[in-house]
């Protein structure tokens, strides 16, 4: 199967997607993706070169925007996503500038949910602020507060859906329906949920944003990110990809082509395995309250229960008694790792106050619902009886305090 069957392909189910899609089996007939590690590509005349550099024939031109393997990412993610094209970047943060550099021009509003993350606030906030773009920021879960913000110049709505780290949700079709009537662009990051439990596309959003550093790559080895949407806002985003050249390497392609042969089995796992530590953290008396769209007291329980098919493997607690002790529940463990990567195999804990929401200003994390006694957990494959053990080391260091 090659992208020529791509109306049979799409009559196939995820999962079958998710292994079968964006191959283009070469002369040698190989099984397995190959890795074209090639800046450049040889033309067969001057003609074809020419007809190639003009857009007006199709194939490679050059891989800082044309390479094999990073198209071959970008069919699969696409078809998982359900949308038309996709386009991959060298990071999750490059394609959300990418989309708002070839999307937004000078005088233009945007308005993004106040509880994104800590890069994305300040991309929004400082870095396209000097090119002219205003934005203002919202509650996430506030329809009200959405359309109070409109302006006639608005163009585009930024959220994440659950958010990190405290797993808020957003309805989407409201939200999309509320970018149509405004004349804007509905832009959702789906890094904690993936294509394998949430389509926003298909709920009306406009784009998708990925972060594949996290779960399309699942073990935490590259970084990478994508869009994903309607044809003539990705052939925008790759027209900005050639100009300005933040590209994916072919190598992260494969490592990621690699990852979404297993996300739909990941997620689940990873999913299942929240549920139970979340539960299991809301008994602990070290902790004031649980963040998990999975847990039935959530505020947006029904809500994701609707729209998502899991409630993924992030989750964030409070801890009693303020950063200290949740510093010294985290130094504590010894299982999971200190790190402010999430969506790998292995359990990754981390202080959002000082890590990756450390640059905004204490106003701005308060507003955030980031607190100094925040513990974000994304939880892996490992055991979750080891989790649950390590856990309880670090909450009886908190309470030791």
């Amino acid at each position: 199967m090659t992208d020529d069957d791509s109306d049979f392909l799409r009559s196939l189910g995820p999962a079958t997607r998710a292994v079968r899609a964006g191959i283009a089996r070469g002369p040698e007939g190989e099984h397995g993706e190959p890795i074209y590690t090639t800046s450049s590509y040889v033309f067969a005349s001057c003609e074809e070169a020419a007809a190639r550099f003009a857009g007006d024939s199709p194939g490679n031109v050059y891989s800082r925007y044309t390479n094999p393997t990073v198209r071959a990412f970008e069919v699969r993610l696409a078809a998982l996503e359900e949308g038309e094209a996709a386009v991959a970047t060298a990071s999750g943060m490059a394609a959300i500038f990418g989309v708002c550099v070839a999307l937004l021009e000078s005088g233009d509003h945007v308005i993004c949910s106040r509880d994104v993350f800590g890069a994305t606030a300040g991309l929004f906030g400082k870095y396209l602020a000097r090119f002219g773009i205003d934005t203002s920021f919202v509650p996430l879960a506030d329809p009200a507060a959405w359309r109070s913000a409109l302006r006639p110049n608005t163009r585009l709505l930024y959220l994440e859906t659950p958010s990190n780290p405290l797993c808020e949700v957003a309805d989407l079709g409201a939200m999309a329906a509320l970018a149509r009537e405004a004349g804007a662009l509905l832009v959702v990051d789906n890094c904690f949920c993936t294509p394998a439990l949430q389509r926003p596309l298909a709920l009306g959003a406009d784009i998708v944003i990925h972060s594949a550093t996290k779960y399309l790559d699942g073990q935490g080895r590259c970084l990478g990110g994508a869009a994903v949407g309607a044809g003539e806002h990705m052939d925008e985003l790759r027209a900005y990809l050639r100009t300005c050249g933040p590209t994916m390497s072919p190598f992260n392609a494969w490592v990621f082509l690699k990852g979404l042969e297993t996300l739909s089995l990941r997620m689940r796992a990873h999913s299942e395995s929240a549920d139970r530590l979340a539960r299991w953290l809301q008994a602990q008396p070290a902790v004031e309250q649980v963040f998990y769209a999975g847990l039935p007291d959530h505020p947006g329980h029904a809500l994701a229960a609707r729209q998502q098919s899991g409630f993924g493997g992030v989750l964030a607690f409070r801890v009693r008694g303020g950063r200290e002790a949740a510093w010294r529940c985290i130094d504590a463990t010894r299982v999971m790792s200190l790190t402010a990567n999430l969506g790998d195999a292995k359990t990754t804990i981390v202080h959002p106050a000082t890590t990756t929401h450390g640059r905004l200003t204490a106003e701005e994390r308060e507003r955030a619902g980031i607190s100094e006694n925040l513990v974000r957990v994304a939880v892996g494959l490992e055991d979750v009886a080891d989790l649950e053990a390590d856990l309880a080391r670090g909450l009886a260091a908190a309470e030791a305090l």
